[in-house]
């Protein structure tokens, strides 16, 4: 279906693969994973034909109709939403308009008759008679209502935008379908949808993603980008973390077996090697010595950040009184008289129809909005510390090294302290001295999480904290608030996280607030259906 021979790209000194050659067959979901900068979206790239690899080739067989998702839908501002999804069938809609325009030529001739008959099967052929319907089935099972099939791409929001790409993607029954993240900025019920598709997608299905829980629920097999190569995994996400612990345990507990061996060889020489009785025995050990080889474990590409969050203060009894807060964000009314308490220690996702809502109660009790009504009191005891979802002004402009960014948040200020810091999220050797304003999303996150860990703070407010994050990093932060004894108020998409930290979840709605009495999952399964 489709395969690579000898694949090599490299960036400078930075080798992202070498020699690579893997085939991905009908009917299995591949998850592609693998550390922030390992190669992942370029290998879809290359499979695509958008990049080209410095050695080697891509193979897809004859007839064979690859879609991928793409990323830029500032590129489609001028079309209808209809019409975009349609795009992602370039050849049906190549056929559409030349039959069109011969239709409607004034001059007809026998000629024209036998190239639109062609036209017409070809159409038949690829579906195009229920291309419409099919779009608006896409579009509908991704939230997209039947009127705003006609708007234009510009009219939408980002979120609705990225929908309507997905949808272009998937449409059309492609062969070969490249997604990557395609779950970002999808509600719950979308997500959902999407798994429920590609569950009964039988053609090939490649996938980069963070989410944990969708790459468990969708993929069948993994392949992994480490090592400078491409490994394959039978399974879902869980399955490929069993192998991969299982495999490095075996090899390491093998190593240990080799080393205790090799000191009773080096015993047994250094002992009797000056004895005239022992010395063909100590010849032969050594020779069974110098053949006894330790394998070295290939250093991954995957880091895992070194996240805690600690309190400097145990927080009081009284934390946070919510009374009666509304809030209205460009003529939508998000929430409106929101009341609730929380208590010590509590872990709470704030959910809801609309993400937006989240966002402005953290900036209203982070203090970074006012309330249209109503009223919020932390308790005397607390300290926040708060990631908001856009964090781009505490980059933007900022022409000084991480160091000195850091530096601004710390008691500490000495280089050492900050380095070492900096050292636990991941910025190593030259890196701490990069600008602030030059950071990747995921490095952006990183910085922001260190600030936060810094303030020693009894509260944590986190909206969409996982966003950019890699595997690992989601994993270490999942982790790592768990384990945190103060109060955490998050939002999130990811299924895994929130269904492991919560333990308490409110619903946003335009009437108020619903605190539910149920885990994240039971919530989804119940807002789904």
């Amino acid at each position: 279906m489709i395969s690579t021979s000898e694949i090599a790209l490299s960036y400078g000194d930075k080798k992202l693969f070498e020699d690579v050659s893997v085939s991905f067959s009908p009917g299995n979901c591949y998850g592609i994973i693998g550390a922030n900068g390992a190669g992942k979206s370029t290998f879809l790239k290359i499979l695509s034909g958008e990049i080209l690899p410095q050695k080697g080739q891509v193979h897809i067989a004859n007839g064979v109709r690859l879609s991928v998702l793409k990323q830029n839908h500032f590129h489609y501002n001028d079309c209808q939403v209809l019409e975009t999804v349609l795009l992602g069938n370039e050849r049906l809609v190549a056929i559409s308009r030349e039959r069109d325009a011969l239709y409607a030529k004034a001059d007809f001739s026998e000629a024209d008759g036998i190239r639109s008959a062609h036209l017409e099967s070809e159409f038949a052929h690829l579906g195009g008679w229920q291309a419409e319907t099919e779009a608006a089935t896409l579009l509908n099972g991704l939230g997209i209502k039947e009127a705003a099939l006609s708007l234009h791409i510009r009219e939408l929001s980002d979120a609705d935008k990225v929908k309507v790409l997905l949808a272009q993607a998937l449409f059309g029954n492609p062969d070969v379908l490249l997604l990557d993240e395609p779950t970002n900025h999808l509600d719950a019920t979308a997500i959902r949808w999407l798994e429920t598709y590609l569950g009964d997608f039988e053609k090939t299905v490649l996938i980069i993603s963070h989410d944990r829980h969708f790459l468990n629920q969708v993929c069948t097999h993994m392949a992994d980008i480490d090592y400078g190569k491409i490994s394959f995994f039978a399974g879902n996400y869980d399955c490929w973390r069993q192998a991969i612990a299982l495999a490095r345990s075996l090899q390491s507990n093998e190593n240990k077996k080799k080393e205790q061996r090799a000191g009773e060889l080096e015993a047994f020489i250094q002992r009797f090697s000056a004895n005239a009785s022992k010395s063909k025995q100590a010849t032969s050990r050594k020779k069974l010595l110098e053949k006894l080889t330790i394998d070295e474990l290939p250093v991954s590409s995957r880091r895992n950040p070194h996240i805690v969050f600690s309190q400097k203060r145990e927080a009081g009894d009284i934390l946070l009184e919510v009374e009666g807060l509304s809030k209205e964000l460009n003529g939508t009314l998000l929430f409106k008289n929101l009341s609730f308490y929380l208590k010590k220690g509590e872990k709470v996702i704030f959910v809801g129809p609309n993400e937006h809502a989240s966002t402005a109660l953290f900036d209203i009790l982070s203090g970074k909005l006012p309330a249209d009504s109503g009223s919020f009191r932390w308790g005397v005891t607390t300290t926040q510390a708060y990631l908001p979802k856009d964090h781009d002004d505490f980059f933007a402009d900022r022409q000084v090294s991480l160091i000195d960014w850091l530096r601004e948040y710390s008691e500490d200020k000495s280089e050492l302290f900050i380095r070492g810091y900096l050292g636990r999220m991941l910025f190593s050797g030259d890196e701490p001295k990069k600008f602030a304003l030059k950071l990747s999303g995921g490095e952006k996150v990183r910085c922001m999480l260190a600030r936060m860990m810094l303030s020693g703070a009894n509260v944590l407010l986190l909206d969409g904290p996982t966003n950019h994050l890699d595997l690992e990093a989601i994993s270490a932060l999942n982790d790592s608030l768990i384990g945190f004894p103060g109060t955490v108020l998050f939002s999130s998409h990811d299924h895994e996280f929130a269904e492991t930290l919560a333990t308490r979840l409110i619903e946003l709605t335009p009437q108020g607030g619903i605190d539910h009495q149920k885990s994240f999952s039971e919530y989804l399964a119940e807002v789904t259906g």
